[in-house]
C-alpha cells in the first residue's frame, strides 16, 4: 500500500521537551541518509522505499487521533532498517541516536536546564560552552538568567527601538519642527509590560525591559532636541500601547533571525551589553593624547572607563615629547612616551571590562619620533606592555629615505624641530627583527590608510587604528561592527555547492539596517565619544566562514579562482551595504558631516572603486544615487577579529584559513577529536572518514599535504594557515581589502623557520601593493607551537598553489628570500602566549603560565592579533 503525501493521517509530533509541532517527514528521510552515507550504504531507491515503509508503519499504529513521541518514531526506523537487512545501516543510526541523547543531556547540564528549545538545539555544544561561560546573564545567585534564545531576543528587543522612533508617522528628518516639552518617563513602571508581536490573548512575543525602554525614551529625547519628533513622548507611547507599530515586529524578527540562523553576529559587546545594565554596545575606542601631564592622565581615566564598559582603545603617542626633552614646569627632563604607556598598559591590568575580561590597547608610534627605537624594542622584554598591541605608523617619506639610503630626520614634536637622525636601513630591519623574535610591532601605512579617505577634507589625516587594527579611527571615533557568515549562504544542489547570492543580498540589508541600529542605542562611555560616533555613523560590517565557504565550493584558498573569488565576495557585500546606506540616508537623511565630506564630489572610500577592471558590480550606480540622496554612513566596511562569534556559529574565523583541518579538544567530559566540518563532509561523502584517519590528520599538525590518503586536488583545497605562503595570505588580505573601506584584520601566518628578510619583504610587498597595515606571526615567537604541520617540520613550504603571486611580486621589486634560521633561535627561550595572575594577591607579581585563563587548556592559538583558547573560546581580543 502506497499513500499521497496528503494522506498522511499523523500531522503532528510530540518532542522530547513536551513541545507538539508539524510532523516533518523530511527529517526522517535525512536521518536515515546521513546514516546511509556514513557507512557507505548510499542507495537512493533503497533510501526511498524504507522511508515509504516508516511512514506507513507510522500511519497505521497511529493514525489521525494519536500524536506519536519522536521516539517512537525512532524505533519504528530501527526495526524498518532491520527488516531490509541494512544492518551496518541500522547500527550507524542506533549510534547516532545515543550520542545525539549524550549531547542533549550535555547541553542540558551546561544551559542547566531540563529541556532543549529549538534555540538550544540549533546551536553546538562548542557554541553552548561559549555562550554560558561568556554571554549569558547571570543573576546575583550565578544561576542564569536567560538561555540562548533569551540572548538573541534580548538584543533584538533593542535595536529594532529605532526603527520605531524613525518611523514617518512620528519622524522628520527635515529639522524644522517645533521641539516637544520633556516628559518624564519612569523605565521601570512599565518594564516587563509593553513588547512587540501582539497576540491574541493580549500577551506579546516578547516585551522590553527597564534598560530598553530608558534607551527609547533616550532615543525620543535626542531625536526630539533636534526638532525631528512630530509628536510627543507621550502621543508616541500611547500609539505604542495601541499597537500602531506592529509593522515594526518583521523588523525584531528579521534581527532576532540573523543571530539563531547564524548568518550574523554582532561583535561581543553586543552580546553581552544589549537590553542589559551597562548598554555599551561598540568594541573600539580611539583616544588623544597631548603633550601635557593633564591630557596624559586624562586619557588613562578615559581609558579606565571604557575598559570598565567592555572596550578597547587605541593611542597615538607621537604627540608626547622624547625621553631626555626638558620639561620647563619642574625643571625637569621628560621620559618618553613609552614610558607613559605603561601608565595605561597598569590601568588595563587592574581595570576588568564589565567583570567579563581586561581590556586591549593599540599603542602607535609614527617612525619620525626620536623615541622609535625604544617604542620598537618595547615588547622585547617578557612582561612590557602585556596589554598592548603596537604599530609603528610609517609616512611616505621614509621609503624615499630607505630606498636612497640617506638618515631619515627624527623631529621633537614639542617644537617641530629635527631631534637627530637615524639610519633607515637599521630601523627599518630592527621592526622586522621585533616583528620577527615578538609578533610586535605591527606596521601601519599613513598614505594607504588616507588614501581614499572621505573625511579627510573635514578632518584631515586618520593616524590611529584599535586594538586590532581593521578600524583607523579618529580621535573619540568609536567602531560597531558585526559579521556575516559566509558559510551560511552555501547551497548544495544535484551539481555540488554554490553560494545563494540572493540570500547573501537579503541579509545584507538587515545586518546593515542592525548595524545602523546600533548608534542610535548605544550607551556610549564618554560624551564626546556619542558625537563623534553620530558624526561620521562608521559602522564595520565583516565577513567570517570565507575559508569553510571555500572549502564547500571546492575552491583552493590562495589559488587565482580564490582570490579574485574573494574580491567577488567583497565587493558585493560592500555594494549592497551602500545600496542601503543610500537608501536609509533617504528615509533618516545623511550622516551629519556629509556635505563636507568628498562624497558629494563623487569619491568614495573604497579602492576597488578606482580599479574598474575589478568591477563586478555597477559602482557607477551607487555614486550616482549618493549624489543624489546622500548616504547615512562614512564607512560601512571593516573586516574585524571573529574569534569568538565565529565559534558560536561553528565557522571559519574573519577571512583566515583554517587553523587545522582537526585537532585535540579537551573539553570537561574528556578528550575528543575536533572536525572541520566541510573537511568532515568531505571525509564522508568520499569514503575517507574514519577514526585511523582523524587520528593521523591531528597528528599531522591538522594539516593533510604529504599524506598519501588524500589526492592532490583535496591538498589544494584543504589548506591550513602554515601551509599557506605568507605571500598568499598578504593577497588575500589585499583582494578582501579593495573593498573594505576601514581596513582588514588579518594575521600573515609564517612559519618559524623563516628569516628576518622574509618578514621585510612582507611589509614591502604589503606597502606596495597598498594595503593600510599588517600584522605578522612568526610561529612560536609568542608560544610553545601546540600543532606541527609538515611546513614546519620540513622547514619549507611542502605545498606551494600555482598561482601569480610570484610574478605580481618580481613586478613589485620584491623577492621571496631563502629560509634561514637566526642562530639565537634555538637558545633563545619560546615566549609564553599570554599572562594570568592565579589569585588577587600574585596580581602584581605576574605569574606566567602557557595556559588559558577561563580553562587552564594549552591549545591556545595566535590569530587576527588576539590570543584564544581552542577548547572553551576565551580570546583576548575585545571585539571577537
Amino acid at each position: 500500500m502506497t499513500l499521497a503525501k496528503s494522506e498522511y493521517p499523523v500531522k503532528k509530533i510530540l518532542k522530547r521537551d513536551g513541545r507538539i509541532v508539524d510532523f516533518d517527514a523530511t527529517r526522517i528521510r535525512e536521518a536515515i541518509r546521513k546514516a546511509m552515507v556514513s557507512v557507505n550504504k548510499y542507495d537512493e531507491k533503497l533510501l526511498d522505499t524504507i522511508v515509504e515503509h516508516v511512514l506507513l508503519l507510522i500511519a497505521e499504529k497511529f493514525g489521525a487521533e494519536k500524536i506519536p513521541h519522536v521516539e517512537d518514531v525512532q524505533d519504528i526506523v530501527e526495526l524498518s532498517l532491520v527488516k531490509f537487512d541494512q544492518y551496518e545501516v541500522a547500527k550507524a543510526y542506533i549510534l547516532y541516536r545515543r550520542e545525539r541523547e549524550k549531547i542533549r543531556r550535555e547541553k542540558m547540564r551546561i544551559l542547566e536546564k531540563d529541556y532543549l528549545d529549538e534555540v538550544d538545539k540549533k546551536f553546538s555544544l562548542n557554541a553552548l560552552r561559549l555562550m554560558s561561560s561568556r554571554y549569558l546573564l547571570r543573576g546575583e545567585n550565578g544561576k542564569f538568567k536567560e538561555g540562548p534564545k533569551q540572548l538573541f531576543q534580548r538584543v533584538a528587543a533593542l535595536i529594532v527601538i529605532p526603527d520605531l522612533l524613525y518611523d514617518p508617522r512620528i519622524f522628520s528628518k527635515q529639522n524644522a519642527l517645533t521641539k516637544h516639552p520633556i516628559e518624564d518617563f519612569d523605565p521601570e513602571l512599565w518594564a516587563g509590560k509593553i513588547g512587540l508581536g501582539r497576540k491574541e490573548n493580549g500577551d506579546y512575543e516578547f516585551r522590553w525591559n527597564k534598560w530598553h525602554l530608558m534607551h527609547m525614551k533616550r532615543l525620543y529625547d535626542n531625536l526630539n532636541e533636534q526638532g525631528l519628533m512630530k509628536v510627543s513622548w507621550s502621543e508616541f507611547f500611547n500609539m505604542l500601547l495601541n499597537g500602531e507599530f506592529e509593522n515594526h515586529f518583521q523588523d525584531y524578527i528579521d534581527y532576532y533571525n540573523l543571530m539563531v540562523d547564524k548568518k550574523f553576529m554582532p561583535n561581543s559587546p553586543t552580546l553581552f551589553n544589549a537590553g542589559a545594565r551597562l548598554g555599551q554596545l561598540s568594541a573600539c575606542f580611539v583616544l588623544p593624547i597631548e603633550d601635557n601631564i593633564e591630557s596624559i592622565m586624562k586619557s588613562a581615566t578615559e581609558a579606565a572607563i571604557i575598559f570598565k564598559s567592555g572596550g578597547g582603545i587605541g593611542i597615538n603617542y607621537s604627540k608626547l615629547r622624547p625621553e631626555g626633552d626638558v620639561v620647563f614646569s619642574t625643571s625637569g627632563v621628560a621620559s618618553g612616551p613609552v614610558t607613559f604607556m605603561r601608565i595605561i598598559d597598569t590601568v588595563t591590568e587592574v581595570v576588568k571590562q564589565g567583570g567579563k575580561r581586561r581590556g586591549a590597547n593599540m599603542g602607535i608610534l609614527e617612525i619620525w619620533h626620536p623615541d622609535i627605537e625604544k617604542f620598537v624594542r618595547g615588547k622585547e622584554k617578557e612582561g612590557m606592555l602585556e596589554n598592548f598591541n603596537i604599530s609603528v605608523l610609517i609616512e611616505p617619506k621614509f621609503w624615499e629615505h630607505l630606498e636612497k639610503n640617506k638618515p631619515y630626520p627624527l623631529i621633537n614634536p614639542r617644537t617641530g624641530q629635527e631631534w637627530g637622525s637615524i639610519n633607515p636601513s637599521y630601523i627599518f630591519n630592527l621592526i622586522a627583527e621585533m616583528a620577527w623574535k615578538t609578533a610586535d610591532p605591527g606596521v601601519i601605512f599613513l598614505d594607504n590608510i588616507n588614501r581614499r579617505n572621505v573625511l579627510r577634507k573635514a578632518l584631515g589625516d586618520i593616524r590611529c587604528t584599535n586594538p586590532c587594527g581593521e578600524e583607523p579611527l579618529y580621535e573619540y571615533e568609536p567602531c560597531n561592527l558585526g559579521s556575516i557568515n559566509l558559510h551560511a549562504f552555501v547551497k548544495r544542489t544535484e551539481k555540488g555547492a554554490e553560494i545563494d547570492w540572493e540570500e547573501l543580498a537579503r541579509v545584507v540589508k538587515i545586518t546593515y539596517r542592525f548595524l545602523d541600529n546600533v548608534i542610535d542605542v548605544n550607551s556610549y562611555p564618554l560624551k564626546e565619544i556619542e558625537r563623534m560616533a553620530k558624526l561620521t555613523r562608521r559602522i564595520g560590517l565583516g565577513i567570517m566562514g570565507l575559508a569553510d565557504m571555500l572549502m564547500a565550493l571546492r575552491v583552493p584558498y590562495n589559488s587565482e579562482e580564490g582570490f579574485q573569488l574573494m574580491s567577488r565576495i567583497a565587493e558585493f557585500v560592500a555594494w549592497h551595504a551602500y545600496k542601503s546606506s543610500i537608501e536609509r540616508a533617504e528615509e533618516r537623511g545623511p550622516f551629519p558631516l556629509y556635505w563636507q565630506s568628498t562624497y558629494p564630489e563623487g569619491e568614495l572610500p573604497l579602492e576597488g572603486y578606482y580599479r574598474r577592471e575589478a568591477w563586478t558590480m555597477d559602482w557607477d550606480e551607487i555614486v550616482k544615487e549618493i549624489k543624489k540622496k546622500g548616504i547615512r554612513n562614512a564607512f560601512l566596511m571593516s573586516i574585524a577579529p571573529t574569534g569568538s562569534i565565529s565559534m558560536l556559529v561553528d565557522t571559519s574565523s574573519g577571512l583566515e584559513p583554517v587553523f587545522a583541518l582537526v585537532y585535540e579538544k579537551h573539553v570537561t567530559v574528556g578528550v575528543f577529536h575536533y572536525i572541520d566540518p566541510e573537511f568532515e563532509r568531505y571525509l564522508r561523502e568520499s569514503g575517507l572518514y574514519s577514526e585511523e584517519i582523524i587520528k593521523k590528520v591531528a597528528q599531522n599538525g591538522g594539516s593533510i599535504q604529504e599524506l598519501e590518503e588524500f589526492p592532490e586536488n583535496a591538498r589544494e583545497i584543504f589548506v591550513v594557515a602554515y601551509d599557506i605562503p605568507w605571500w598568499d595570505h598578504i593577497r588575500a588580505q589585499y583582494h578582501v581589502g579593495l573593498w573594505v573601506d576601514a581596513a582588514v584584520s588579518k594575521t600573515i601566518n609564517m612559519p618559524h623557520w623563516v628569516s628576518v628578510e622574509d618578514v621585510k619583504n612582507s611589509f614591502l610587498f604589503a606597502y606596495r601593493l597598498g594595503l593600510k597595515g599588517i600584522t605578522i606571526y612568526r610561529d612560536a615567537s609568542k608560544s610553545t607551537q601546540v600543532l606541527v604541520t609538515p611546513t614546519q617540520r620540513s622547514n619549507r613550504y611542502v605545498s606551494i598553489t600555482r598561482n601569480k603571486t610570484p610574478e605580481l611580486m618580481e613586478s613589485l621589486g620584491i623577492k621571496i628570500s631563502h629560509p634561514v634560521y637566526a642562530p639565537t633561535e634555538v637558545k633563545e627561550p619560546k615566549r609564553p602566549l599570554t599572562k594570568i595572575s592565579v589569585t588577587e594577591d600574585q596580581a602584581a607579581k605576574k605569574s606566567t603560565y602557557e595556559t588559558c585563563p577561563e580553562c587552564k587548556s594549552t591549545n591556545l592559538l595566535w590569530q587576527e592579533g588576539c590570543v584564544r583558547c581552542l577548547d572553551c573560546g576565551w580570546t583576548g581580543c575585545i571585539v571577537s
